[in-house]
Formats: C-alpha cells, sequence, structure tokens
C-alpha cells in the first residue's frame, strides 16, 4: 500500500512539474495581442517584454520597433529602459512616435503622427515593422490602418475589417469617420 501511495505522489509532482513548464513555455513564447497585418511587412502588438523581443527579432526579423506609448505610461514597470538597451544590442532601428490620451482621443492618430509613420512604412530598409502600444489593440489598429488605406489601397471596410481583426473589436463610431475621413482624402 504504501509503495502505491509512493507511486501516486510522485506521479503528481511530475505533473504539476510538466505543467509549470508548459505554462512557463507558453508565456515565453506569448507577446500581448501579437497580430500580423501584412507578413514580412507589418506586424502590432501590446509592449514586449524580456525574451519577446529576441522572439520578434528570430522569427520575424523585426527591423523597426515603432513605439507609440508615451515615455512615462507605465514607467514603474521599467518597460521603456528595457527596450532601449534591447534595440541597441540588437541593431533594430527604434523610432518614438508617442500617441497621448486626451479626452479618449489617443486612439486617432494626428496629421505629423500619421505622415511620420507613412515615411518609416515607405523606406523598405526599415521593414519589417512591428507597431506597439501598451495593450497592442486601440492605437495600433487606428494607425496600421492609415497606413493599410494610404499606401497598401485598402477599401474603407478592408480597413475597418483589419482594425477589428487587430483590436478584437467593431472601430467605435469616431475611428469610423477618421477611417472614411482616411479613405476619402487619400492621394
Amino acid at each position: 500500500m504504501m509503495h502505491k501511495n509512493k507511486q501516486h505522489l510522485y506521479t503528481i509532482i511530475i505533473a504539476a512539474v510538466v505543467t509549470a513548464a508548459v505554462v512557463a513555455g507558453v508565456r515565453h513564447f506569448h507577446i500581448k495581442h501579437f497580430r500580423c497585418v501584412v507578413p514580412g511587412v507589418l506586424y502590432t502588438s501590446g509592449q514586449p517584454r524580456r525574451m519577446d523581443y529576441t522572439r520578434l527579432l528570430y522569427k520575424y526579423h523585426i527591423g523597426t520597433i515603432v513605439n507609440i506609448r508615451v515615455p512615462t505610461e507605465d514607467r514603474e514597470e521599467n518597460w521603456y529602459n528595457e527596450e532601449i538597451m534591447w534595440v541597441r544590442e540588437n541593431g533594430v532601428n527604434y523610432v518614438e512616435l508617442p500617441m497621448e490620451c486626451i479626452d479618449r482621443k489617443c486612439r486617432i492618430p494626428d496629421e505629423p503622427t500619421q505622415k511620420k509613420f507613412l515615411e518609416i512604412m515607405a523606406k523598405g530598409e526599415n521593414l519589417p515593422v512591428l507597431i506597439h502600444g501598451n495593450s497592442g489593440r486601440t492605437r495600433v489598429s487606428t494607425l496600421a490602418a492609415v497606413w493599410l488605406i494610404k499606401q497598401k489601397g485598402y477599401t474603407l471596410e478592408q480597413a475597418a475589417q483589419a482594425v477589428k481583426r487587430i483590436r478584437g473589436d467593431q472601430p467605435s463610431d469616431p475611428e469610423m469617420q477618421f477611417l472614411r475621413d482616411q479613405y476619402n482624402n487619400r492621394e
């Protein structure tokens, strides 16, 4: 009886260790809200952490990281210093394009932000590009949509679907109006 209990205990311990390893492995290879917008060209995500950067470099060959967060945003987590050190050590281009939230209007990029992002995307040596915010959903989706409409020729409906894929829900009415304006004013 004692032998059976000991064997049962070992089985439970092994199962617990395997479960812990799997959970740790899943986090190790999970980048918050990572989305492929156009393979090999544009990706979006939430704030990468630790080994996420290495995965982005080796799996997706990211050439440029565009950070749309304000440097003081959640500064206590030290994400900013971690990111700056990593890009310097790995030769990845880094562009700060902060989209500040004022009365929840941070979802819509202003003209200078749009222009700078389109310039980044127009240069082949910058590709592939990762745009990231804190969550990787709202701000990144509208900025990606600007590029999809203005440089990739997406229709309004296609751009709205891309926003939905990136953020997980439909664009709000003000965001749809913004996309409509982008589509109507494309060159």
